[in-house]
């Protein structure tokens, strides 16, 4: 039997968890010959060496692929992408896959997206179709799409926009966000596993705390950390702050959030890499998921933790109720804190309210992928709307 040659490339620790379940479906599938490439974050002893929790979760590596990470300006981000398309192209020439998965939009995604186009290619993409209109994201997931011959988005809002964007109704499917394959099929731990695991105690008020830079504003990146970390700071409350992406400013964010964890030893604890079932449980037990991450938006609904999202990163997302958005200054972030601890929106919060679907996307994709003819898709009609909608 010729088995489909499917490969998936992934880029940090959030991706990878996001990835998760499709890569066992992939793995498992008798039909499939899964290839992973692997690059980013993942290769970095400064965001934690990921590789190796992609290693011990059992999957081949079928390619590594380091890229400069040492310089986060717009031209040291440039000169890491460049790295990244010659090393995606070489690997696509020697993997020879029949089929590419890439998931979301970021800088890594785009390189391997040029370098996927350029040899004929065929791309699968998840979760395209979103908005984030703080982030140079938002231009790469656009671009991402229109590269890619397979969709598969979370919402029924961002089919449409994929449609919207030209691509055929024929190759897009809502299939819900993939990170709530995690939320069902992840046995989470308990307060005291979880305690001992992370050597602080989460009594409360206990935050779980991911903040990442704001790419198409011209702030400051480590003044915006002062400011919510001395917003977060006022009732001492115990944070969790988990590690900065690798991203135009993150470099300096990243120094404020350790110099704040260092000088509050056992109430604050930094943490490069959690991964999904540590971070998961976090969410669970925590009162309050804080920052600016997609993880407020599409997890912690579904898990019942209300969420303080900061700022303009994820403006333009869908919002569950128990999401409460501020402005990114001290005082607008210490009022949505007290009305996400109400007894009201802790009620709100209870419902799981999400508008991004249901478990079992991993599944559905995985169907697809598997299923869906190759021959003839790198050839894209653009689908016109129909003139009472444009």
């Amino acid at each position: 039997m010729n088995r489909r040659r499917i490969c998936v490339v992934t880029a940090t620790r959030a991706e990878y968890g996001l990835l998760y379940w499709l890569l066992r479906e992939l793995q498992q599938a008798p039909d499939v010959e899964l290839q992973l490439v692997v690059t980013g974050a993942h290769l970095s002893p400064r965001f934690g060496m990921t590789v190796a929790a992609i290693e011990a979760d059992g999957f081949t590596i079928d390619a590594r692929l380091p890229i400069p990470l040492d310089d986060d300006s717009p031209p040291g981000v440039a000169r890491a992408m460049a790295s990244a398309t010659v090393g995606f192209a070489d690997s696509f020439a020697r993997l020879a896959p029949d089929l590419l998965v890439l998931l979301g939009d970021r800088y890594e995604m785009l390189a391997a997206a040029q370098a996927a186009m350029l040899a004929r290619l065929p791309i699968a993409h998840l979760h395209g179709g979103e908005a984030t209109e703080g982030l140079i994201d938002e231009a790469i997931r656009h671009a991402v799409t229109k590269m890619a011959h397979l969709h598969f988005v979370a919402a029924e809002a961002f089919r449409r926009r994929v449609i919207q964007l030209g691509e055929d109704p024929r190759r897009v499917w809502v299939v819900s966000a993939t990170g709530l394959d995690n939320i069902e099929r992840l046995e989470p731990l308990d307060r005291a596993a979880l305690e001992a695991d992370l050597g602080i105690r989460l009594a409360s008020p206990c935050y779980l705390v991911t903040y990442h830079p704001v790419t198409l504003r011209g702030e400051d990146p480590g003044q915006a950390m002062r400011t919510l970390l001395d917003a977060l700071d006022d009732e001492q409350p115990r944070l969790v702050l988990t590690g900065v992406n690798a991203d135009t400013g993150g470099q300096s964010m990243r120094r404020e959030a350790e110099r704040f964890a260092a000088a509050r030893p056992g109430r604050v604890l930094l943490a490069e890499t959690l991964g999904a079932r540590r971070y998961l449980s976090l969410m669970r037990l925590v009162d309050v998921v804080v920052g600016n991450s997609s993880s407020g938006l599409l997890e912690a609904p579904a898990v019942g933790t209300p969420t303080v999202d900061i700022g303009e990163r994820q403006q333009g997302r869908l919002r569950a109720p128990s999401v409460i958005h501020c402005a990114a200054e001290a005082e607008a972030i210490r009022a949505a804190l007290r009305v996400a601890r109400s007894a009201g929106h802790r009620a709100v919060a209870a419902r799981r309210e999400t508008p991004y679907g249901t478990p079992g996307a991993a599944r559905r994709i995985a169907q697809t992928l598997r299923e869906h003819p190759l021959d003839g898709l790198v050839i894209k009609r653009f689908h016109e709307l129909p003139e009472a909608v444009r």
